[in-house]
This record gives structure tokens, C-alpha cells and sequence, in this order.
């Protein structure tokens, strides 16, 4: 328990030495981290909510209505929350009672899967900035750290101490490396998160393509079905 005090209290000492070394550039690079997990968090239970890596309701609603049952396909589809299910649900049910032309139906169907989409990708867009906002404001720290070492060093005129010279460096470095380190978590969160969106939307866009072709394959499955029977039983050649 002492050595976990210990450990929490050194980081507290490194935490608010960086604050001091740094500076408002520190603090405001801090700041944009915390603002950054807590979407990455966010996004990650929505992600979970939604099940967006479940594929199989989808699936299994369109093989339910390939074999001509729509009802259980849609019963199925609608119980999960998955974007690409639900997308599904929506595309059998406008399919089944709808009248109207099938281009109509695919742009209402892929207006309804954009509009879930979108809701995927709310609060990408801070992460992009700050990705690339972070390596910025470190580099301004450090320029400016850098500003602030000479004029120290010009202001000591021919008593020019070499440590003064380098304490200010690394105290201008710090902030770069506090910027790249804010920065290259993010970059990784957020493509993760958005190659996630995109294979939710191609798995959408895949499914709804295939229940619109149900009926292409329907016909391909029944004329195989009539060449089988025509040709009857066949012997293998010995």
C-alpha cells in the first residue's frame, strides 16, 4: 500500500512539474487529452451499445428471407441493434409493401443507413483536430521556450553559464514531447474507430445489395433445381 502511495504521489510531482516547466502550452495539451479519451470512451460504449461488429443478425435475416420467409427475416433484423440489421429490417419491410420503383426504395433505404452512419461518426472530428492541432501547440512551446533560453542567455551577457543554456533546451523540448505524446494515441484511436465505421458500412451496403438480388439467386436456386431433376440420378464413370 506504501509503495502504491509512493508511485501515486511521484506521478502527482511529475504531473505538476510538467505543468510548471511548460507552462499554459502544457496545460492546454493536458486539457485536449482529456477531452479526447472522454470521446474515445464515449464512442467505444456506443460502439458496444449498437454491437457494431455483429454480423450475424444481418446475416441471418437475409438468409431467412432468401428462403421466402420476410416476416421472420424482419422479426429477426429489428430485434438487434446493429446498423447493418436494422438497415436490413428496413430494406425487407419498404421491399415487401412498398409499390413503388426499387430505385426510390434504395435511396430511402441508403438515406436511413446514412443517417445511422452519421450518428457513427459524430465526434470524429474533434479527434481530427486535435491529432493535429497537439504536435502544433508543441512545437509552439518549444519555440518559444527556445525564444525565452536566449534571451536568458543574452541578458547574462560574458558570464554565459552553459547550464542556463541547456535547462531552458529540454524545458522547450518538453513541450514537443508532450504534443507527440497527446498526438499519437489519438491518430491510433481514431483510425481504429473510423476503419470500424467503415467496415459497419460496407457490411450495410453489402446486405442491402443482396436483398434487392434476392430473387436473382432464387431463380438461379430453382432452375439448378430443374437441370437436377431433368438429368436424373447420375452414375460416376468407372
Amino acid at each position: 500500500m506504501t509503495e502504491l502511495l509512493n508511485a501515486v504521489a511521484g506521478i502527482n510531482n511529475m504531473i505538476a512539474s510538467a505543468f510548471t516547466l511548460g507552462g499554459p502550452v502544457v496545460a492546454l495539451l493536458v486539457l485536449m487529452s482529456i477531452i479526447a479519451l472522454a470521446i474515445v470512451v464515449a464512442k467505444l460504449w456506443q460502439f458496444r451499445r449498437v454491437r457494431i461488429s455483429d454480423r450475424r443478425a444481418a446475416r441471418g435475416a437475409l438468409a431467412f428471407y432468401r428462403n421466402g420467409d420476410a416476416r421472420s427475416a424482419v422479426s429477426m433484423a429489428r430485434r438487434s441493434p446493429n446498423p447493418a440489421a436494422r438497415t436490413v429490417a428496413r430494406a425487407i419491410d419498404l421491399r415487401e409493401r412498398s409499390t413503388v420503383p426499387e430505385p426510390v426504395l434504395r435511396e430511402e433505404i441508403m438515406q436511413y443507413g446514412g443517417d445511422m452512419l452519421e450518428a457513427l461518426r459524430s465526434h470524429l472530428r474533434p479527434l481530427e483536430v486535435i491529432a493535429a492541432l497537439a504536435p502544433l501547440l508543441g512545437l509552439l512551446g518549444t519555440v518559444l521556450g527556445m525564444i525565452e533560453a536566449f534571451r536568458d542567455l543574452e541578458q547574462a551577457g560574458s558570464q554565459v553559464d552553459p547550464a542556463v543554456l541547456s535547462g531552458g533546451i529540454w524545458q522547450a523540448l518538453l513541450t514537443t514531447a508532450v504534443g507527440l505524446a497527446v498526438a499519437m494515441p489519438v491518430i491510433v484511436a481514431l483510425n481504429w474507430l473510423e476503419r470500424t465505421i467503415d467496415r459497419c458500412a460496407h457490411e450495410m451496403d453489402s446486405v442491402v445489395t443482396r436483398v434487392f438480388t434476392v430473387d436473382v439467386v432464387r431463380t438461379a436456386n430453382v432452375s439448378r433445381n430443374d437441370n437436377d431433376d431433368d438429368h436424373g440420378p447420375q452414375t460416376p464413370f468407372v
